[in-house]
């Protein structure tokens, strides 16, 4: 760590921002190449003319709730190149503060490094969904800080980001979930954030057509759990079996899904109790992200943006405590080279979809492990103290 620390102060940072800045680059050059942006178009424009929003013999186009399209109008006014820069801009923003927040949060010494070397090593898996404007991104940062504020106690901040991240994508509910049973004071905010949601298209399209909408998009998000017979291919714990011809039965998968959630909810709750609140955050937030990531059955390759930045500041936050390590240098390598996967296709053609789940529940496995051992190491020593 030594000899890392100096290289990482400000260069995991700066390359963070510069290949943010190059994203804006492209996206002022060819807004509509590698990205989301007419999926999002054509919702909002869908909205305000009061046309179907959803398509439920196709898996691809718009998949978000009203609310993401009534919001998202101001954007799309804006035209394809302010409107992407805008867009681009609010999910790379809030995702970085919340990094930040977290890092703050962790407190002691080396920040500046924690911060910068996190970001270095999310960097390759990250730039993806970055550059694709994918609402992956936002509803990571939403996710995120929703954790740091419900934990926090703080009841404003924890609606918004709530809100924001329900807005983002329907599978923020897990993460409102989790949250809900760490802090049981807070469910009404989380349910009166929910309804928030829920009722907010309807300032913008008359209540009939919207009725009829929502109606859709449950039988769509139902659809997409269970069918498999579509071209889309899932990137989740299923990938491998089906890889090596050895499918999952959809009952099967559903069961281990119910298993992990039982799981995660443990784990946080034990991360809550156990940790202090800097650490619980991140151990919290990593958890659930290893469970939106590798137990969701819409996973695609850049889903694995969510993972990405926690499990970079959780190895960062590792080579600190233990003062690098072997496990801290497979880790970190692992990470690297996992979001580098996708940039050669041939590499791409033949890691994919099985490689991104193995290699990130290595990762986040390994994190998770951690994270359990201190907390379990600083319950043996206020035993030992108290006796």
């Amino acid at each position: 760590m030594t000899i890392s620390k100096p290289v990482f102060d400000r260069l995991g940072f700066g390359l963070w921002i510069g290949a943010f800045l190059v994203v804006l680059a492209l996206v002022l050059w060819s807004p509509h190449t590698r990205t989301v942006w007419q999926a999002y178009i054509d919702g909002s424009e869908a909205l305000q003319a009061g046309l179907p929003l959803y398509d439920t013999q196709s898996e691809m186009g718009y998949l978000y709730a009203p609310a993401f399209a009534a919001l998202y109008a101001p954007i799309v006014k804006l035209g394809p190149h302010l409107g992407g820069l805008v867009w681009h801009s609010i999910g790379f923003a809030v995702l970085t503060y919340a990094a930040m927040r977290q890092v703050r949060k962790l407190g002691g010494g080396e920040l500046t490094w924690l911060l910068s070397f996190g970001l270095f090593l999310a960097l390759p898996m990250a730039v993806g969904a970055i550059r694709n404007g994918q609402a992956t991104i936002l509803l990571t940062g939403a996710c995120w800080l929703l954790t740091l504020s419900a934990l926090e106690g703080r009841r404003a901040e924890t609606f918004f980001w709530a809100s924001l991240a329900i807005i983002a994508k329907p599978t923020a509910i897990i993460m409102l979930l989790l949250v809900g049973a760490l802090r049981l004071r807070l469910i009404p905010v989380l349910v009166l954030a929910l309804l928030f949601v829920l009722a907010l298209p309807y300032a913008f399209a008359p209540a009939g057509y919207l009725n009829d909408q929502y109606r859709v998009f449950a039988q769509m998000l139902t659809s997409m759990a269970v069918d498999n017979t579509s071209h889309f291919v899932p990137t989740d714990f299923t990938a491998p079996f089906t890889t090596i011809g050895l499918p999952i039965p959809e009952f099967g998968a559903t069961i281990v899904r119910m298993v992990m959630a039982l799981f995660t909810l443990s784990a946080v709750i034990w991360f809550d109790r156990r940790l202090e609140q800097g650490k619980a955050a991140l151990a919290i937030f990593l958890t659930a992200t290893f469970y939106m990531c590798v137990f969701n059955p819409r996973v695609e390759p850049n889903t694995f943006a969510m993972i990405a930045v926690p499990a970079g500041l959780a190895i960062a936050l590792l080579w600190r405590e233990e003062r690098g390590g072997v496990l801290a240098s497979v880790l970190s390598t692992t990470l690297f080279v996992t979001g580098l996967s996708g940039v050669e296709r041939h590499v791409h053609d033949f890691l994919f979809p099985w490689f991104r789940p193995v290699a990130v529940t290595f990762i986040a496995g390994s994190l998770i492990w951690w994270f359990w051992a201190k907390a379990r190491e600083k319950v043996v020593n206020a035993g030992v103290a108290n006796g």
